[in-house]
Parts: structure tokens; sequence; C-alpha cells
């Protein structure tokens, strides 16, 4: 029944439309009247009303009509609609006086009654308006009731990005979700009403709200907050035993946009987080738009998201350049749907064939280089030193060397906290990499700059996807030492300050990433482990299998030698180091190279130590069981990624 009459009334829309203005606009002239004589409207004034009647509709119906004010859909009245009401009132009001002045000379029609008529009418439509779209937006609770599969919501955050979820919750029916109120932590917000509902305390109410009003989700509209801020927020929601959600953080809302469609379940970055990044958009803007950008490693999780974010300031042209075929083509995929206007050229190749590399620019000849290609996982390194030296260390070389010789304006590569005392293959080929791009760029007119960050969250391969499949599995989750410690950032964090740095510098620095505070290892497993609803020793078993060859304890962003020195961008500073000639380092890494062919491991890393004195190999250590919780002894022997 209910279908039948929502399209008989969607139907004969502008007729049900039409007869509510003339009842709005007879029911305003009448009460101008009855208000301007005290309800009792003397008998020589109806002759005067009656044949008012007809003009006074055809004109206000006329300018109704043609300011657009029959096409609105009241159920999404606004501000705006409530502007243009007004202007189609005041042009209508000044054109009824205009004539019933010259055709009665105002007698019978008294002139107060004209400017009542206008309020009335302006009032009286507006407030129909708003009253359809505060019974839809479920405003009035006692006159539609609650449906029982409605779910009562709780908003953590009454700023701008509570307020929009708060709007978009109330507007969408189809969400099936009823406000509850806001809480927040600021003092001036106690008791305010933003969006029908009300602050009804602070997040250490939580428990006692979330009883009180019977919620049964809270959302976590704070887009700015800190990882240690969302912590809390997310404690007080276990406390309560209820579902919690959240809007992800700015860094991720590209577009500034924030829906209930991009609210998603509080992951481990929103735990680790730090300050949102502010980005000189301007400054980024005039190196990358309208130019040809190439990107190496473009399917991976560094390079796609270097891509995406790129793809934002207009390319004219981005050149994906990556090895492995199906993430090119999942990127490329994204990329043209997203991007339609931008040309987006996917190119299979590997940096590590020099006449490949040398064609793919002189064909493309790309302005602005991003070189995220590299291998990057420390054990694997170690196993396969020689694959290190030929893609970390001469692939960058060459992809350098094209860069130089077709003249591309900025070279970005991205390098990582363990090119710094390296005790790894890995960071000690990242190392060489840094100092050979330094080394080309006092020689070229290229800007050659180097960004030196940790470990990124949620990477292919890294430390996040492992334990999650172990907490799939049913645990154990592996940890290789209790103490072991690394920085993390976001891969859209990364991102972001990857092309910051890209705008800045004259060439051969090495820019540092504010990291923050380092994290450690056991503390994301534990973290994780609640995420996904369990205990940690309870559980799900942790254990520890002891550092492997080659990982450090700590890792660090600095060599004690370097120093730093400021930029303008607070989370970017700039390592101080001296270079040697790039005519030693071509002549070491050439050796290198064959030494690598030849898979003499031991030539390798008797390279690796004279191109980098501070590179000192740790021996292989045992495996050794930790006591994870007391009483609890675990004899497994498995092995671990710690990032």
């Amino acid at each position: 029944m209910l279908v039948p009459i929502k399209s008989l009334l969607y139907n004969q829309r502008t007729w049900i439309v039409l007869l509510l203005k003339v009842a709005i606009t007879l029911s305003a002239f009448l009460a101008a009247f009855a208000i301007r004589f005290d309800l009792s409207i003397p008998a020589e004034y109806w002759p005067r009303i009656t044949s008012l009647i007809l003009p006074l509709l055809a004109i206000k119906i006329a300018v109704f009509w043609n300011i657009g004010l029959f096409r609105g859909w009241w159920r999404y009245a606004s501000m705006s609609d409530l502007v243009q009401l007004f202007k189609g009132n005041l042009y209508a009001s000044i054109l009824f006086a205009l004539y019933a002045g010259p055709v009665y000379r105002f007698e019978h029609v008294p002139r107060s009654v004209l400017v009542l008529d206008g309020l009335l009418s302006f009032v009286f439509a507006g407030g129909v308006r708003f009253a359809t779209r505060a019974f839809r937006e479920n405003y009035f609770p006692m006159l539609t009731g609650s449906r029982p599969d409605t779910c009562r919501v709780l908003i953590v955050g009454a700023g701008e990005g509570g307020r929009m979820i708060a709007r978009e919750l109330r507007a969408n029916a189809r969400f099936k979700m009823q406000l509850v109120g806001f809480v927040d932590d600021n003092p001036r917000k106690r008791n305010a009403i933003f969006q029908g509902g009300a602050v009804l305390g602070t997040t250490k109410d939580l428990a006692l709200i979330t009883q009180r009003y019977s919620v049964d989700e809270i959302i976590i509209a704070i887009p700015s907050a800190t990882g240690m801020q969302v912590r809390a927020i997310v404690e007080q929601c276990r406390q309560a035993a209820v579902i919690f959600k959240i809007l992800p953080d700015v860094g991720e809302l590209i577009s500034g946009r924030m829906s209930l469609q991009q609210v998603r379940e509080v992951d481990l970055k929103d735990l680790l987080g730090r300050d949102a990044i502010s980005l000189d958009k301007a400054k980024i803007s005039n190196y990358l738009q309208g130019k040809r950008v190439l990107v190496t490693g473009a399917g991976g999780s560094i390079g796609s998201e270097i891509c995406r974010q790129v793809a934002n300031f207009g390319p004219d042209k981005l050149v994906l350049f990556e090895n492995a075929e199906t993430p090119l083509f999942h990127i490329e995929q994204e990329l043209s749907t997203a991007y339609p206007d931008i040309h987006i050229v996917p190119i299979i190749g590997d940096v590590r064939h020099r006449s490949r590399v040398a064609s793919i620019f002189d064909e493309q000849l790309p302005e602005v280089v991003f070189h995220a290609a590299a291998y990057k996982h420390v054990p694997m390194m170690e196993l396969n030193p020689a694959e290190a030296v030929n893609n970390n260390i001469n692939g960058s070389r060459i992809v350098a060397d094209a860069a130089h010789a077709v003249g591309v304006d900025t070279f970005v590569m991205i390098s990582t906290d363990k090119a710094v005392r390296p005790t790894n293959v890995m960071g000690a080929s990242k190392r060489i990499s840094e100092l050979y791009v330094q080394a080309l760029s006092e020689e070229s007119k290229t800007r050659f700059v180097t960004t030196r960050f940790g470990n990124v969250l949620g990477s292919n391969g890294s430390v996040i996807p492992t334990f999650q499949e172990q907490i799939k599995a049913g645990g154990p989750v592996t940890v290789t030492d209790p103490e072991v410690t690394r920085f993390f950032m976001t891969i859209a964090e990364a991102a972001q300050l990857v092309l910051q740095a890209g705008c800045m510098g004259q060439g051969g620095e090495i820019f540092l990433f504010d990291m923050g505070e380092p994290v450690r290892i056991v503390t994301l497993a534990e973290e994780l482990i609640r995420l996904s609803g369990l205990q940690p020793y309870d559980d799900i078993e942790i254990v520890f299998t002891g550092l492997r060859p080659g990982e450090k304890l700590h890792e660090a962003l600095l060599l004690a030698e370097e120093g730093t020195l400021p930029t303008h961008h607070e989370k970017i500073c700039i390592a101080r180091s001296s270079v040697p000639s790039r005519a030693m380092l071509v002549a070491e890494i050439d050796k290198l190279v064959i030494v690598a062919k030849n898979l003499d491991f031991d030539a390798v890393k008797d390279g690796l130590c004279r191109l980098v004195p501070e590179y000192s190999p740790l021996a292989a250590r045992p495996r050794a069981k930790i006591i994870p919780h007391p009483a609890i002894l675990y004899n497994q022997n498995v092995g671990s990624l710690d990032g």
C-alpha cells in the first residue's frame, strides 16, 4: 500500500505543491488581515479581500514558478532554499503592492497588511519545508516512532567531522541509524545541540552514557585525533562493550569530504597515528601539475600510493614503471578509472636493465621521477645479497643516470631508516644508493633528493599483514624480541611527505621524516589481537623467537656524524653528510656488480663494508624462547617478520 501512495505523490507532485502554495498564500493573506484587526476583520473589508484573492494568487504563483520554488525537494530544505524562498516572497510582495496601490489606492488595503502578508507567507512556506525535512529526518521520534531494527548511534567529537556524519545520518534513512547525541571533551560544547543531538558528556563518560541511552554503536569522528587520543577513546569503548568505528584521518580524506560511507572499523594505524600532516599544496602543485611524472615500483605499497597522490595534482602524464605484471595492471586500472583526464602509461620493465631504462626515459621524457623500486625485506636480502646489489644499488644507479641523461627536473629516491648504521645487506645497499644519488647531484642539473623514513604500516609483506594472518589462523603470533622497536608511518603519510620533500631543497639533500616515537613490536601484536575481539596471551599466544641475522633491536634515522638542518616543514629535516666522489663510487659499485654476478657472497659483503664503513653485519643469533606471560611457557620455534 505504501509503495502506490509514494508513487502517486511523486507523479502528482507538481499539483500537490501548487495546492499547498495556494493554501499557504491564502492563509498568510487572511492571517495578515486578522492580525491587523486583532482577529476581528470589519465587514466592509471582506469585499476587498475577495476581489484581491485572484490577483494575489496569480502574481505569487507566477513569481514562485519563475524563481524555481516549485522544483525544490522539501525533504532536503537548506539555508540556500531559505534564501531563495525569501527572495521569491519579497519579489511577489512588491509586485502585489504595486498592483494594489494604483488600482485601489490602498483603500481597504492597509499597508501593514501587505507587509504582514509577505512575512507570514515566508514563515508559513519555510515552516512547511523544514517541518517536512525534520519529520523525514526523525527529529520528532514521538510522532514517527523508532523502528526495531534502528541502530542507536553515539558520535565522539562534535566538531565538523561529527556534525557532517550526524547530518548525513539523519538525511539518509537507508542507514537505519538514529542519532543519540555527541560526546566531546571541549567544555564549551557541553549541553550544546548540533544537528538535533546534544553533547551528553566527555569521552570519560562513554561507558555511563552508552548504558543510560542504550547506545548500539559509537562512531569516532575526530579526523585530526592523535594515536594516543584514539587509543584512549577505544579503551573507553571497550569498557562500554559496544561496537565502535572511526572516520578516517585527514591523510586518508584527500578530497576533504567526510561521509558515513567512509566510516570503517578501527585499525592499528588509527591507534598509532600522529598529528595530521600539513602540506604546502601550492608548492607541490607547482612541480607536479601539468608535468610528465614517472614512478618506479609503481605497483608496490609506497609506489602505488605515490601514484594516487600525484594524480590528485593533475600531471599531464603519469608513467607507471613496474616489474610485476599483476600489481601494475591493478594500479593502472584504478588510476584510469579515477582520473580519466590523465594520460596513464603502464610500462613493464626492470630497473636493472640499462638499455630498457634508457629507452623508456628517452621515449617518455619524464620531468619528475619518484624512484620507489627496491627490495626491502631484511631477512630475504640476507639470503640473497647479490640481488640486493643488482636491484637496490645498480638499479638505482641506472635509473639515476637515465634521469641525469635526459635532464629530469626533480628526482626523488625513497630510502629507509635501515640505511643508518646498517647491520644488514638491505640497509647497506640503500645507503650506497643514497651516496650515489648525492654524488651525482653535484654534477647534474637535475635536483636529486633522497627521503629516508621507517616502516610503513600495512605495506605488502610487512609485520601487520603477517600478524593478521597468524591471528586469523588462531595463533600463535610471533615476535622476534620483547624489546624490539621500529618507527612506523602510514602509507598515506609517507607518500605525502615524499611529495612534499620533492619540492624542497636544491639537490643532494637527504630528507628525514618525523617518525614520532618508536613503537614496540609486541605492542603492535597485542593491539591487533584486541582489535580482533580477542585477548593477548589468553585467546592468542605471543611467542618470542629471537632476532634473526641482520636485525637490530632499535632503528635510527640519523648517523651520529650527520647532524640535521631544519626546513620550513615541521615534519621534515635535512641530514648533513659528506659524500665521496662519484668516480670512486662508480669504480666500487662496478666491482660489487661483478662479484654479485659471480654469486661471491663474501666478496659482496666485503664490498659493502668498503663503501659503507659503518656497516657492521650481525652474526646469526640463537632463537631463544622468552616467557611472554606469567606461568606460560612456549616451546614452539616459529619465524616472524618484525617490519
